[in-house]
């Protein structure tokens, strides 16, 4: 007879297992028919895959697609299965898995190859045919040279060129029958786990759907984004004629020393986009509002500071006015569902005065723009008297800037809005996306250290209220935006790599955030550093972040 041991599962309670139980075996036990909804499980705040074996007094948190990790579980493993369906129908074809687009996963098949509307249908099949003969996943670690050989065999020849510019001994794999691929991250013990899916015709690739992390294992209704993705397709234009699309080719050139053109071609590449942003605001006479709005550390303080400059290039004089000073007295601040100030609520701005001030504004009269206190929580008297006229555009910087009720006075034709956003040009590898949303917290991570007094734990803290306010005051708004600029820069996690990597070694398996800091500890160990920072220009949206810039709109 098996002996047993007693282990604990988070909202089950203490129960007994076989000693040589994997968690995938205890949470069909747990579950029973329902197993399939949970894709790994966290032990002593790490993530671990389910086919882990169980120890006597474990404490388990089983993962279902409703939390983040769960999801990017599920995420990688639907991408494995349409990556194989798609190997079996086009052959000769290498899949990229490209970027999200609303709530879908947007990929496409290399070169000029097209997915037409009825070959859809036949991923689609092949798909649930992977699906329903439940193939078994395996992670292995196997030596450098056979892992590089493994790569070639199955045309990856991106994750050969990835890790050649790597020191490692083992390539981590994942053999899913017979066919073989690399993952950044953890993918469901077999291809069962992925029976809800579907695809959509968007040319000239296509969007994978599944549930999202609210979904309640529905897929969401796909809302589409035009103007996002031709913020997409135009940035991977531009690292597919640089060769700069993968991690892999970033580092040849950080090895070979060539990264000085990568920096120089970028920023050039960022401040013809300001300027041609700028020629257009000018062109239009009735434009002297301009709205600036984008999630958290893209770099939305430098690009206004920036577009100010070129406005002036075609003979504006700006002014700024911040939202923030605006804010609604502490008391009368709405509160979220825990009870707290909710200072990124709509209504925590005085919409009435701001409107009423930028009225007066446009019809040529004076006004004396509020400071907000925020010891006493009061808004105060500043002093500053601002007057302006044609030659002045005013410069609104904010989360709201693209919410139609935020400048309700203000007729549609006297706007500009622009949204802002660090839309990662490169990925791993034609299979491992980057996520805009890791790269602006690495970003913020490096900020909040060298400026806002906050330690890596308080940036951990503050960015799932960050990201849930950015799904209600932010992304539902971007496609209202006559612009978009990405302000991410093709070099730039070589550069923040250096910053980073010592604040999340701070972080141990005491802490909820571990699992965590050790995705992106593995996520960043992918890149080649850049020490030398002397070629970075001052004015570069990297500089808001490590330092070094000096601009100050008046």
């Amino acid at each position: 007879m098996t002996n047993q041991i007693k282990v604990y599962v988070e909202g089950v309670g203490e129960l007994y297992t076989d000693e040589n139980s994997t968690l995938e075996a205890l949470s069909k036990q747990v579950y029973d028919k329902d197993y399939k909804r949970y894709l790994g499980a966290r032990i002593n705040n790490q993530v671990y895959h389910l086919h882990k074996n169980v120890k006597e007094d474990m404490y388990i948190k089983f993962l279902d697609n409703n939390c983040q990790d769960g999801y990017r579980i599920y995420t990688r493993t639907i991408s494995a299965v349409f990556i194989m369906a798609c190997k079996e129908i086009f052959p000769q074809f290498t899949v990229n898995i490209e970027h999200f687009l609303g709530q879908g996963l947007y990929a496409e098949l290399e070169g000029d190859r097209t997915i037409s509307f009825s070959e859809i249908e036949k991923i689609k099949l092949k798909m649930r045919e992977i699906v329903e003969k439940d193939i078994l996943i395996i992670r292995d670690k196997i030596p450098f040279k056979e892992g590089i050989s493994l790569f070639e065999k199955f045309g990856h020849q991106d994750k050969v060129r990835l890790y050649k510019t790597l020191d490692r001994e083992e390539i981590q794999v994942y053999r899913i029958g017979d066919y073989i691929d690399g993952f950044h991250g953890y993918l469901a013990p077999s291809t069962a786990y992925v029976e809800v899916f579907d695809l959509k015709y968007y040319y000239p690739g296509v969007i994978i759907l599944f549930p999202s992390t609210h979904s309640n294992n529905i897929i969401p209704k796909f809302k589409e984004q035009k103007k996002l993705a031709k913020v997409f397709k135009d940035a991977k234009e531009w690292v597919d004629v640089l060769d700069l699309g993968y991690v892999g080719s970033l580092n040849e050139k950080i090895l070979n020393g060539e990264i000085d053109e990568v920096i120089r071609v970028s920023e050039a590449l960022h401040e013809k986009k300001i300027a041609e942003i700028a020629d257009k605001i000018c062109k239009d006479d009735d434009i002297n509002m301009i709205l600036i709005a984008g999630p958290s550390s893209s770099g939305k303080t430098t690009f206004a500071q920036r577009l100010a400059v070129h406005l002036k290039v075609n003979g504006k004089r700006p002014i700024a006015i911040s939202i923030d000073d605006y804010f609604v007295d502490r008391e009368s601040t709405p509160l979220n569902e825990k009870g707290e100030y909710d200072f990124e609520d709509l209504e925590a701005i005085d919409l009435k005065r701001f409107n009423e001030d930028l009225v007066k504004l446009l019809e040529g009269k004076e006004i004396e723009l509020p400071k907000y206190n925020f010891i006493k929580g009061k808004s105060e008297s500043s002093g500053v008297k601002i007057k302006v006229d044609k030659d002045h555009p005013i410069i609104v910087e904010g989360i709201h800037g693209l919410n139609p009720k935020l400048a309700t006075y203000i007729p549609e034709k006297n706007k500009f809005k622009i949204y802002v956003s660090a839309l990662t040009q490169l990925n791993i590898d034609a299979h491992n996306r980057i996520s805009t949303t890791d790269a602006r917290l690495i970003r913020r991570m490096v900020r909040d250290v060298k400026y806002r007094g906050n330690d890596v734990f308080k940036t951990f803290e503050l960015w799932e209220g960050v990201t849930k306010g950015e799904e209600i005051n932010i992304f539902p708004y971007q496609e209202e935006a006559d612009v978009m600029f990405d302000s991410a820069l093709v070099y730039e996690l070589s550069i923040l790599k250096k910053y980073v990597v010592p604040l999340l070694e701070e972080i141990d398996n005491s802490s909820v955030y571990y699992s965590e800091s050790k995705r992106l500890l593995k996520f960043l160990n992918y890149f080649q550093d850049i020490e030398d920072e002397r070629i970075i220009p001052p004015n570069s949206i990297l500089r808001e972040f490590i330092g070094g810039t000096g601009f100050n709109i008046h």
